[in-house]
């Protein structure tokens, strides 16, 4: 039987499976919208993280589809390269996070929301200034992906700016090409994650699908919406809800 309580907290979930779905289309961060949302929900840490990820798979995907026609821009790295180091990574980040006892997960969780959201926050400003202006070997971006595909299977806030970040140091300069270079590396990450998460127990399958449905509908939907909100506060309302979320966390957790 659906209480009232249950009705509400599902309402909830795909409210903020919408908002992310459309901010995620837009702007990123929708993350910091679905993950409080599913702790909100009931679930410990590690599994609202866990079934987070799972929620925004379907949108990511979408994302790469829409970025089809810039693949073929694509220069300085091999993307085939790309993707097997962000899949390793991911599977690590992954397994990591399957691992972690839930006491050590939730003392962590403020620091990785802090990072997170200064990364969102002043992650573009960093990319834009090495861009063309600093350029690493392919290896050593490909080590580095791999390192931030870690961090992207474990938690995963703010990896899309990581990625540009990484691919501006390798000289790329077409923005359209490294966002549909970025969608495809962190959908295939995150896809693994979550294959990984579902297969652990770690997901709370009911309400990762719950979110999902309102993330999808965000992301054909409220795109539009979201587009007629000036970008700047569109980040400021993400590093916002960021720095909310990483003040309560710290007086939570610590």
């Amino acid at each position: 039987m659906v209480t009232p309580a249950r009705l509400g907290s599902d309402l909830v979930l795909v409210l903020a499976g919408f908002l992310a779905g459309a901010l995620n289309s837009v702007a990123g961060g929708g993350s910091f919208l679905t993950f409080p949302a599913l702790l909100l929900h009931g679930l410990p840490a590690v599994s609202a993280n866990a079934s987070s990820t799972l929620a925004l798979v379907p949108g990511s995907f979408s994302a790469t589809w829409a970025y089809r026609r810039e693949f073929g821009k694509v220069s300085g790295i091999r993307p085939l390269p790309c993707l097997a180091a962000a899949l390793a990574g991911g599977a690590v980040g992954a397994l990591l996070l399957i691992r972690t006892p839930e006491s050590s997960f939730e003392a962590l969780l403020p620091w990785l929301l802090l990072f997170a959201t200064l990364l969102f926050a002043f992650g573009n400003r960093l990319a834009a200034r090495l861009k063309g202006r600093v350029r690493l070997g392919e290896g050593l971006v490909l080590a580095l992906l791999f390192l931030g595909s870690v961090y992207g299977g474990y938690f995963g806030g703010g990896l899309g700016i990581l990625m540009l970040s990484l691919m501006a140091l390798l000289g790329m300069t077409d923005l359209h090409a490294m966002n549909a270079l970025k969608t495809l590396l962190g959908g295939s990450l995150n896809a693994l994650a979550a294959l990984m998460f579902l297969a652990s127990g770690a997901v709370d399958l009911r309400a990762a699908l719950v979110t999902m449905a309102g993330a999808v509908a965000g992301g054909l939907t409220g795109a539009s919406l979201a587009r007629k909100v000036p970008m700047g506060s569109l980040r400021l309302f993400v590093v916002a809800v960021g720095l909310a979320l990483t003040a309560v966390f710290f007086a939570r957790f610590r």
